[in-house]
Protein backbone atom coordinates (compact mmCIF):
# COMPACT_ATOMS: atom_id res chain seq x y z
CA UNK A 1 0.00 0.00 0.00
CA UNK A 2 1.56 3.77 -0.66
CA UNK A 3 2.52 5.95 1.68
CA UNK A 4 -0.17 8.71 0.41
CA UNK A 5 -2.98 5.88 0.73
CA UNK A 6 -1.86 5.15 4.56
CA UNK A 7 -1.57 9.01 5.15
CA UNK A 8 -4.79 9.37 3.79
CA UNK A 9 -6.35 7.14 5.63
CA UNK A 10 -4.81 8.04 9.33
CA UNK A 11 -6.62 11.41 8.15
CA UNK A 12 -9.72 9.56 7.38
CA UNK A 13 -9.84 8.96 11.29
CA UNK A 14 -9.13 12.40 12.05
CA UNK A 15 -11.84 13.79 9.71
CA UNK A 16 -14.05 11.68 11.65
CA UNK A 17 -12.56 12.18 15.27
CA UNK A 18 -12.25 16.36 14.62
CA UNK A 19 -15.91 16.58 13.03
CA UNK A 20 -17.46 14.04 16.34
CA UNK A 21 -15.72 16.62 18.93
CA UNK A 22 -17.12 19.62 17.11
CA UNK A 23 -20.35 18.37 17.00
CA UNK A 24 -20.49 17.43 20.58
CA UNK A 25 -18.97 20.68 21.75
CA UNK A 26 -21.43 22.63 19.63
CA UNK A 27 -24.26 20.56 20.95
CA UNK A 28 -22.90 20.68 24.21
CA UNK A 29 -22.72 24.97 24.49
CA UNK A 30 -26.18 24.67 23.28
CA UNK A 31 -27.73 23.66 26.57
CA UNK A 32 -25.45 24.61 28.98
CA UNK A 33 -25.81 27.71 30.69
CA UNK A 34 -23.98 30.90 29.34
CA UNK A 35 -20.81 31.76 31.41
CA UNK A 36 -20.96 35.62 30.68
CA UNK A 37 -19.60 38.42 28.63
CA UNK A 38 -17.36 39.57 31.24
CA UNK A 39 -14.51 37.72 31.17
CA UNK A 40 -13.26 39.11 28.02
CA UNK A 41 -11.16 42.28 27.55
CA UNK A 42 -13.58 43.36 25.06
CA UNK A 43 -17.09 43.66 23.70
CA UNK A 44 -18.15 40.15 22.73
CA UNK A 45 -20.55 41.00 20.31
CA UNK A 46 -18.60 42.12 17.53
CA UNK A 47 -17.93 38.41 17.28
CA UNK A 48 -20.74 37.98 15.29
CA UNK A 49 -20.21 40.42 12.49
CA UNK A 50 -15.97 38.88 12.63
CA UNK A 51 -18.01 35.45 11.55
CA UNK A 52 -20.02 37.12 9.02
CA UNK A 53 -16.33 38.20 7.53
CA UNK A 54 -14.53 35.08 8.19
CA UNK A 55 -17.35 33.33 6.40
CA UNK A 56 -17.95 36.19 3.03
CA UNK A 57 -13.59 35.39 2.93
CA UNK A 58 -14.22 31.71 3.16
CA UNK A 59 -16.67 32.26 0.25
CA UNK A 60 -14.78 34.16 -1.79
CA UNK A 61 -11.28 31.45 -0.89
CA UNK A 62 -13.57 28.76 -2.15
CA UNK A 63 -14.53 30.60 -5.44
CA UNK A 64 -10.64 31.03 -5.86
CA UNK A 65 -10.03 27.90 -5.50
CA UNK A 66 -12.34 26.77 -8.15
CA UNK A 67 -11.42 29.07 -10.98
CA UNK A 68 -7.60 27.92 -10.18
CA UNK A 69 -8.61 24.27 -10.61
CA UNK A 70 -10.05 25.19 -13.47
CA UNK A 71 -7.36 27.36 -14.75
CA UNK A 72 -5.02 23.99 -13.66
CA UNK A 73 -2.51 26.08 -11.47
CA UNK A 74 -2.95 23.04 -8.81
CA UNK A 75 -0.42 25.62 -6.29
CA UNK A 76 -2.95 28.15 -6.10
CA UNK A 77 -6.00 25.83 -5.80
CA UNK A 78 -4.08 23.97 -2.87
CA UNK A 79 -3.28 27.78 -1.48
CA UNK A 80 -7.26 28.78 -1.40
CA UNK A 81 -8.42 25.32 0.05
CA UNK A 82 -5.58 26.40 2.66
CA UNK A 83 -7.25 29.89 3.56
CA UNK A 84 -10.75 28.90 3.05
CA UNK A 85 -10.07 25.91 5.99
CA UNK A 86 -8.16 28.23 8.06
CA UNK A 87 -10.63 30.57 8.26
CA UNK A 88 -13.03 28.25 8.80
CA UNK A 89 -11.05 26.97 11.51
CA UNK A 90 -11.14 30.59 13.10
CA UNK A 91 -14.99 31.50 12.23
CA UNK A 92 -15.63 27.62 14.11
CA UNK A 93 -13.43 28.15 17.33
CA UNK A 94 -14.73 32.23 17.34
CA UNK A 95 -18.46 30.61 17.24
CA UNK A 96 -17.87 28.44 19.87
CA UNK A 97 -16.24 30.86 21.94
CA UNK A 98 -19.54 33.33 21.33
CA UNK A 99 -21.66 30.70 22.01
CA UNK A 100 -20.27 29.63 25.47
CA UNK A 101 -21.10 33.23 26.81
CA UNK A 102 -23.97 34.46 25.66
CA UNK A 103 -27.67 33.93 25.18
CA UNK A 104 -29.10 33.08 21.53
CA UNK A 105 -30.02 35.91 19.63
CA UNK A 106 -33.71 35.94 18.71
CA UNK A 107 -34.83 37.13 15.07
CA UNK A 108 -37.93 39.74 15.29
CA UNK A 109 -38.06 40.73 11.89
CA UNK A 110 -41.12 40.10 9.30
CA UNK A 111 -39.42 37.77 7.45
CA UNK A 112 -39.48 34.60 9.22
CA UNK A 113 -40.49 32.70 6.26
CA UNK A 114 -37.29 33.46 4.56
CA UNK A 115 -34.82 33.52 7.93
CA UNK A 116 -36.06 30.18 9.55
CA UNK A 117 -35.95 28.13 6.15
CA UNK A 118 -32.26 29.63 5.60
CA UNK A 119 -30.97 29.42 8.94
CA UNK A 120 -32.08 25.54 9.43
CA UNK A 121 -30.72 24.63 5.93
CA UNK A 122 -27.47 26.31 7.21
CA UNK A 123 -27.23 25.04 10.55
CA UNK A 124 -28.05 21.31 9.27
CA UNK A 125 -25.75 21.39 6.42
CA UNK A 126 -22.75 23.23 8.49
CA UNK A 127 -23.15 19.82 10.71
CA UNK A 128 -23.19 17.74 7.97
CA UNK A 129 -20.21 19.21 5.90
CA UNK A 130 -17.25 19.30 8.27
CA UNK A 131 -16.20 15.53 7.65
CA UNK A 132 -16.60 15.95 3.92
CA UNK A 133 -14.58 19.01 3.94
CA UNK A 134 -12.36 17.06 5.87
CA UNK A 135 -12.09 13.72 4.16
CA UNK A 136 -11.72 15.87 0.94
CA UNK A 137 -8.96 17.75 1.99
CA UNK A 138 -7.31 14.28 2.94
CA UNK A 139 -7.90 13.00 -0.20
CA UNK A 140 -5.92 16.21 -2.20
CA UNK A 141 -3.33 16.56 0.55
CA UNK A 142 -2.48 12.72 0.00
CA UNK A 143 -2.59 13.28 -3.95
CA UNK A 144 -5.41 10.80 -3.91
CA UNK A 145 -6.91 12.83 -7.45
CA UNK A 146 -9.63 10.94 -8.78
CA UNK A 147 -10.99 10.88 -4.97
CA UNK A 148 -10.63 14.19 -3.98
CA UNK A 149 -12.34 15.17 -7.51
CA UNK A 150 -15.02 12.45 -6.83
CA UNK A 151 -15.53 13.84 -2.94
CA UNK A 152 -14.99 18.00 -3.72
CA UNK A 153 -17.79 17.43 -6.72
CA UNK A 154 -20.45 17.30 -3.20
CA UNK A 155 -18.74 19.18 -0.96
CA UNK A 156 -17.67 22.12 -2.83
CA UNK A 157 -21.37 23.67 -3.52
CA UNK A 158 -22.40 22.37 0.46
CA UNK A 159 -19.50 24.56 1.93
CA UNK A 160 -19.81 27.69 -0.06
CA UNK A 161 -23.75 27.15 0.75
CA UNK A 162 -22.72 27.45 4.15
CA UNK A 163 -20.50 29.90 3.95
CA UNK A 164 -22.41 32.37 1.85
CA UNK A 165 -25.70 31.55 4.06
CA UNK A 166 -23.88 32.02 7.65
CA UNK A 167 -23.52 35.82 7.05
CA UNK A 168 -26.75 36.55 4.93
CA UNK A 169 -28.32 34.75 8.11
CA UNK A 170 -26.20 37.22 10.39
CA UNK A 171 -27.10 40.54 7.92
CA UNK A 172 -31.30 39.53 8.79
CA UNK A 173 -30.44 38.85 12.92
CA UNK A 174 -28.50 41.88 13.15
CA UNK A 175 -30.79 44.84 13.80
CA UNK A 176 -31.58 41.53 16.88
CA UNK A 177 -27.86 41.73 18.79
Amino acid sequence: MSENIILGKKLDKWAIVISVVVLLVVIVLHNMPQIGVDVFPFDIHILPALHAVLNILAAVSLLGALWFVKQKKIVMHQRMIYTAMALSALFLLSYIVYHAVTDPTKYGGDLGIVYYPLLISHVILAALILPFILLTFARGYTNQVAAHKRLARWTFPVWLYVAITGPICYFMLMPYY
